[in-house]
Parts: structure tokens; sequence; C-alpha cells
């Protein structure tokens, strides 16, 4: 057991004499990790903790085990399995579901970014962004932490704060002038021009507050709070612009009133009736595909690999990813029936939790916090596709020893998002953001397969399929029938019909709506591998990489929106 120091939530606090120890540790790791932007070397990350090196290569080691965390030589990331904590708190408040549509259609409205928050201790944390694409946009991720001064949010949530509220907020005023804390944030450059305690007695008054570039400079907010069916405050909903488009004033002007409508609907929905939450399956239940594996699946790993695997950090996790829809409040007896731990085990947990902060309790029941999304959350909402893809589809390269790419569909065409290429005299030789007509290519024909039949038969119809190489599949009825064999087949193969002598098979990629999102496949020269050996060999090779990609996608894009590249 490593002797390594155990932090704490605050270092004013003691440890409870039954926290766990390894779990807090772990826990330390990923906030590390998360702060960090999601990488850093495993030197780094034992001199960010001070923990020990041999204690933070365990660590890792069972977080990869996990799938929550790759190692690449000596570099830590985070992975998007991880991401299944975040979402464990997101589906249990249920605000996301049940807002985010709204949020999303006053962005198209206002053309505007449009953020929910809710409160943590003295902060905010963001719960759901609709943002709009501009040279200068809303960075801001799912799970940051900013401090509540330098919000729009903020004043509206400290109208009720507690004195020991108010005293946490000043001593960490006083201990971190300058936000340095907050990596969401740039520092602080000088003091506010109004005292907090003013604009929050102000916002109270109003019922509105605004962020005049206290963030940083150029940037102005409008922000109204969602009230739920008791009266409290359950979220806060904000406008965010540049003051190239508006100043701090006329945000308000014209966007109180349409502001205040959305909120008006989002109340109605918050007190209508909450439609029953299935059970969540795939990537997000627990279970050996979870961040929170169960308790059979964790002693079973650390009985095969022994003491590199921190099955107490395991065991945390598992209890974190226990909470979901539906689960919002569970008690002892819950939480050691949805994980399978020993009712000891698990309070021994809950306890450590409740330490950190990631766990609160009410009465007999515990509830996740806002700082779960600390775990992970913002440095992987902000993934493409490509970039979940990528390691996925490095390994199948090494694998086959051929070059694996990823597309998607741009019109007519097929554009390149990502691509890992093999090393040989002879190579596939195309680069990201090159584009082929989709016809003639096996991604192509699985993304024209994907597509609904009245888009389908649109583009048949319009489509220019003059031939390529005497090879190439022409006609509209033609390429038709063979668009439906393989939508029925689910993959695609395509020999010499782009290029003489290029040979390649592709499958889908498919989102957690079943729609298909983007192709994958492998590319090979014709004299590598007869057309049995491509089904043969790299197909099952193939469509298991799919799978394991279509994992994490729908992992990650649970309540974050990810873009194709």
């Amino acid at each position: 057991m490593s002797t390594g120091p155990v932090p704490t939530l605050d270092p004013g606090v003691s440890a409870p004499a039954e926290a766990v120890a390894p779990l807090v540790r772990g826990i330390d790791v990923l906030r590390v990790l998360t702060d960090a932007g999601g990488t850093l070397s495993l030197s780094e990350l034992a001199r960010a903790t001070g923990l020990a090196r041999s204690t933070v290569d365990r660590i890792c080691a069972t977080l990869a085990h996990m799938g929550c965390l790759r190692l690449d030589g000596r570099d830590a990331t985070l992975a998007p399995p991880m991401m299944a904590v975040g979402n464990a708190y997101l589906g249990a408040l249920r605000l996301p579901a049940l807002l985010g549509p709204r949020a999303e259609r006053l962005a198209d409205e206002l053309d505007e970014s449009v953020s929910l928050a809710v409160p943590d201790a003295d902060g905010i944390r963001f719960i759901h962004q609709a943002t709009r694409r501009r040279a200068m946009s809303l960075s801001f991720r799912i799970g940051d932490l900013l401090p509540a001064e330098r919000t729009a949010p903020g004043p509206l949530f400290a109208g009720a704060w507690d004195e020991d509220l108010w005293e946490q907020w000043r001593a960490r005023r006083a201990a971190d002038p300058e936000d340095r804390a907050f990596p969401a944030v740039p520092p602080r450059q000088e003091a506010e021009k109004e005292p907090f305690e003013e604009r929050v007695a102000r916002a109270g008054a109003a019922g509105w507050a605004l962020d005049d570039q206290l963030i940083e400079p150029g940037l102005v907010a409008l922000a109204v709070p969602v009230r739920g069916p008791e009266g409290d405050v359950a979220c806060v909903v904000s406008v965010v612009s540049h003051t190239s488009r508006h100043t701090a004033a006329s945000l308000r002007e014209a966007m109180l009133g349409r502001l205040r409508d959305a909120v008006t609907e989002m109340e109605e929905t918050l007190r209508g009736p909450v439609p029953d939450a299935p059970a969540p399956t795939g990537p997000d239940a627990t279970g050996p595909d979870a961040t929170g594996p169960d308790a059979a699946w964790a002693a079973e790993a650390k009985q095969r690999l022994g003491r590199d695997f921190v099955e107490s950090l395991a065991r945390g996790l598992a209890v974190l990813t226990a909470f979901g829809p539906g689960r919002a409040e569970l008690n002892l007896t819950g939480i050691a029936a949805a994980t399978g731990l020993a009712r000891a085990t698990a309070r021994r947990a809950l306890i450590t939790l409740e330490h950190l902060g990631y766990v609160a309790s009410r009465g007999r029941g515990f509830r996740l916090t806002p700082r779960v999304l600390a775990l992970g959350f913002p440095p992987l909402s902000h993934l493409t596709l490509a970039e979940i893809a990528t390691p996925h589809m490095r390994a199948l390269s090494a694998e086959l020893h051929d070059s694996v790419s990823l597309t998607v569909l741009d019109g007519d065409d097929i554009r390149y998002t990502a691509r890992v290429a093999t090393s040989r005299v002879m190579s596939v030789n195309i680069s990201v953001g090159t584009r082929f007509p989709a016809f003639a290519t096996s991604m192509g024909r699985v993304l024209l397969a994907g597509l609904a039949p009245a888009e389908r038969a649109a583009f048949l119809a319009r489509a220019d399929l003059a031939p390529l190489t005497p090879r190439t599949v022409t006609g509209a009825d033609r390429l038709g029938a063979l668009l439906d064999d393989v939508r029925h087949q689910g993959h695609a193969l395509v020999d010499g019909e782009l290029e003489e002598g290029l040979r390649s098979v592709a499958v889908p990629v498919r989102d957690l709506a079943g729609q298909v999102v983007a192709a994958v496949n492998v590319a090979t020269h014709s004299s590598r591998r007869e057309l049995a050996r491509v089904t043969d060999e790299v197909l099952p090779a193939l469509l298991a990489t799919a799978s394991r990609i279509e994992a994490d996608l729908h992992v990650a894009g649970r309540f974050a929106r990810i873009p194709a590249a």
C-alpha cells in the first residue's frame, strides 16, 4: 500500500477515519488530469498530486484497465468512458434532458450562445452548452467551474447562500485573489468595479443579472433563474455574447423579454409530468463496460492483475455510476444492490466521496453533486468524433498493417476527417480533408446506404455517376440496388472502382440514436490481399473497431454534442 499523502477537499478538514485512502488518491489523479486538459505525463502527475510515482502508476494502470484512461508512452490521457461518471450525475439531475432542447432552440432563435448552470458551493458549474460557431465564440465546456462573482448566474445563486457559504467565499477570495484555482477562466486582472454583495442584492430584486466583461474583456452575458415546482432555483439560463455584437446594456434590452419567455416554458416543463426514464444500457450501465464496474468484475480484475489493480478505486467509481435517470437518490441498500458491493464496503466509499464533496447525504439518502463533473467531463466533452476514433484506428492499423480512415458525407462527396496511414513503399496516400465522389467509394456507399430513402433517392437523381475506372458501378438503378445490399449487409466492399488496384472495405459508425454519422474503412492494394481475405481477415477486425468507436461515441454523446471533425 502506498504511503503517499491523502488529499482532502479542504486542507483544514481532516479525512474521516473510515475514508478509503486509495480511492481519495485515485480521485485526486483524475481531478489533476482534468484541470490539466486531459493529458499529463506520469511524472507530472506525480509532482502535481504529491503522490509517489509507483502510486500514480498503479492508479493509471487501473483506470486504463477500466477504459477510462489511455497510456501512451509516458503520457496518461483521459478516455471517453470516463464520462460515464458525469453522465450519471446529468442523468440523475434530468435538467439537461428536460431543458436542453429548449436551450438549443433559444440559441437558434437568438443566434447567441446559451448556457445552463447550477451552483457548486461558491462557484457555478455548466450542465449544458448550446454554442454558436464563430471566430469569437464561447469556449466554456459542460462541467467547467467558474467563480460565482465573475459570472451572470453567480449573483442569482448567491441570493440563497447562508453565512457559512459567504464565509467560504470570502476565505477563497482571500487565499486565491487571482482565481488561479479555476482553470476554465483567465486569471483575475483587477478588482470588481462593484462589490459582489451589491450585485447579489440587485439581482435578487430584479430577477436577472449581467456579466459585463467580468470573465474576460469582450464577453457579456445575461442570466435569468429557472425555478422548480417548489419555487427554488433549479438552474440559471444565460445568453452569452461579445461586445462586437452587444454591450451589456443592449444585450439586456434586446434579449431579456425573449429569455424570460423561454424560462417560462422551461418552468412549465419542470412542473409537468416527468416521463419515466429507461434504465441505462451499454456503456453507461453498471458493469464491466462502464466506468464503474460491479463488484464481481472488480474482484476478477484484482485477482488477475494483482497489486497493480486498485480495487477500491474501481469500487468508488462503481458507486458514482450507480446513480442515473430514475435513480437520483439512493440509500445504502440500493447502492449496495446496484453495485454488488457489501454494505460495509459501499458505506466506506460513500463516506469517502461525501468527504471529497462528490456525494451529498440527506437523511438516509445520497445524491451526486455537480462536483462529479470535475472528474474528466470538461476536456472530454469537447472531443470530436475524429479524436474519439483515432486511438481505435491506430490500433487497427497496427494490427493489420494497412491504412485506416474515417469519413463523413459532405454533399455528394465523402470528406476524410481522420486517417492513420501505414508505412510502405506502395501505400494509399490520402490526407485529412480530401474529398472523393461518394458513389465510387466503400465509405461513401456505407454513408449513402444510411440515408433516409427520400434523401438517397434525391442523391441518385442528381449525382454525376460518371465512371472513374472501367470497374466503377454506374447507373442509378444499379447503384440503388447495391446500396440496398450494403444497408442489409452492414458493410461495403469496393475493388478498383475509385482507382485501379485500390481495394477497400468500410462499415458504418452510428450515434446513440442509431443514425449513421460516419464510416470507417481499411484500404489496401489488391496485390496484398485477395478479396476473400479482405472479407475473412479485415472485415471482422474492422467491425470490432467500429463497435469500440461507437461505444465511446455513445458515452461521450449522451449529453455533449460531438462534431465530426
